[in-house]
């Protein structure tokens, strides 16, 4: 009975491990800008993708090479999150701030258009978006730096259906050229796996327990994600410049701090960090389109339970409901109250992941009727904003 508790308590930390780094981005984003973005887990899906990819590249090198692409697709993950999460934040939400319901409503579309992406993508599609993305993006930061802004706006309207009209015509000239493989997407609507190292497979014996070495590894990634935002927060002069901000934007602003450049940084750590908790999903299950719908609505659950914009809060958070969510689906709860009978049957009624998650959800209304703010609630000036 103490093994399976044991067993139960560690697999419940080390997915709330993960839960914590998709919620440390989503935490940062809430707490600075107010933004719910709905498409935080299909950045965690890019991320789960990216190491996919680089898993694939690595294996044509041989086994030396594939015993060390871990390190690359962290890497990877994080970078490639990162970026779209900017093109996000720079084409998107920027124009949306302090409009709440519109940003949901946008984000929750650009969730849906990311998993058809991710479904159908192909070179041609690739190819296609990275023109849309030179043309438009491009177009618009030489808008910007124009001194006569008479035609700004007309010019701007212009310039979204003319760079995809070009991008689209690219697109169908290289199709039917060269003959690229328009119909056969990367991907498709079926899952992958990712094959974790030869290290990272089996696991530590501890008596009649065994820990095993993936878990161990998320545990571990997620301790160095943590101590490094933690250290980006407190020590570095944007992490000073995104924590002014995020007490008091429009005295930030008097002050001289570039908003606009916090925001935009802000939106792309936070989708980083996504990409590094997808990374870290991939060794937990297949992956597929709709992966990171199984944890986008746990993380939004810890971001408020802990605390909006509270990392301390966040980490407990994070850590409890991922241990509560297993202990009780996994019916190790259900097992270790057998001697009480009306208990054992309690949990065992819950002991599905479904009904697991019921029973977490009402947990969670109930604590926050007793403490609307979280754990930890915000003090000072930016609770009464």
């Amino acid at each position: 009975m103490l093994i399976g508790l044991f067993d139960g308590l560690f697999n419940g930390i080390s997915i709330g491990a993960v839960l914590l780094i998709a919620a440390l981005g989503l935490a940062i984003v809430f707490g600075l800008m107010g933004v719910i973005n709905l498409a935080h887990g299909e950045l965690m899906m890019l991320g789960a993708y990216t190491t996919f990819v680089v898993q694939n590249a690595f294996r044509q090198f041989g086994e030396p090479f594939f015993e060390i692409y871990i390190f690359f697709a962290l890497i990877a993950a994080f970078f490639v999150t990162a970026g779209v999460g900017l093109i996000l934040e720079r084409g998107v939400i920027r124009y949306l701030y302090g409009r709440p319901l519109e940003t949901l409503l946008a984000t929750w579309g650009v969730s849906l258009i990311l998993q058809q992406f991710v479904r159908s993508v192909n070179w041609v599609l690739v190819i296609g978006l990275a023109v849309f993305c030179v043309l438009f993006f491009g177009g618009l930061w030489i808008l910007n730096h124009r001194q006569n802004r008479a035609f700004h706006k007309w010019a701007i309207a212009a310039l979204l259906p003319l760079s995809l009209g070009i991008a689209i015509a690219v697109g169908r000239f290289l199709a039917d050229t060269y003959q690229l493989a328009v119909t056969r997407p990367w991907f498709g609507a079926q899952n992958v796996d990712v094959s974790a190292p030869t290290w990272l497979r089996g696991g530590l014996p501890l008596g009649n327990f065994q820990l095993p070495y993936a878990r161990l590894f998320i545990i571990a990634l997620t301790i160095v994600c943590v101590a490094g935002l933690y250290y980006f927060l407190q020590r570095s002069p944007w992490g000073l410049r995104i924590r002014a901000v995020t007490q008091n934007r429009s005295m930030s602003s008097c002050l001289g701090i570039p908003t606009q450049k916090v925001d935009a940084l802000t939106f792309a750590l936070g989708s980083g960090l996504a990409g590094v908790a997808g990374c870290a999903i991939s060794y937990l299950g297949s992956v597929g389109p709709n992966t990171g719908q199984n944890y986008i609505v746990d993380t939004f659950m810890v971001v408020v339970v802990g605390g909006v914009g509270k990392l301390v809060g966040t980490i407990v958070a994070a850590l409890a409901i991922g241990t509560v969510n297993y202990l009780v689906g996994s019916g190790t709860l259900a097992i270790l109250f057998t001697p009480i009978q009306p208990l054992a049957d309690f949990f065992t009624f819950f002991a599905t992941t479904s009904m697991a998650k019921v029973m977490v959800f009402a947990l969670i209304i109930a604590f926050l009727q007793v403490r609307p703010g979280g754990i930890f609630p915000q003090k000072g000036r930016t609770v009464d904003a």
